[in-house]
């Protein structure tokens, strides 16, 4: 199964920009849609982002316009560009398969957005 990590988090001021990247330890050639999800503190997991091999992209309202997913097939990485960064931006931010399934989760990299 496909191992993944999870980077670029950190803490930033709002208005601010973050790139994440999770890295794969195997093709995600397979995977037609990849996606990053997001949990904050005491809240569900949720879907932010996806895009499919074929380019079709999906953002949850919250995120619209500010962020944005791609994906090099090549380097089996997924990158999530983060701007204009709100607090209610911050949580633990995870990338996985869509639908995730019974695929296992990475650590995750943490996205602080304060003051």
């Amino acid at each position: 199964q496909v191992q993944l990590v999870e980077s670029g988090g950190g803490l930033v001021q709002p208005g601010g920009s973050l790139r994440l990247s999770c890295a794969a330890s195997g093709s995600i050639r397979s995977i037609n849609r990849m996606g990053w999800y997001r949990q904050a503190p005491g809240k569900q997991r949720e879907l932010v982002a996806s895009r499919t091999i074929g380019g079709s992209v999906y953002y949850a309202d919250s995120v619209k316009g500010r962020f944005t997913i791609s994906r090099d097939n090549a380097k089996n990485v997924v990158y999530l560009q983060m701007n204009s960064l709100k607090s209610e931006d911050t949580a633990v931010y995870y990338c996985n398969a869509v639908p995730f399934g019974t695929r296992s989760w990475g650590q995750g990299t943490q996205v602080t957005v304060s003051s």
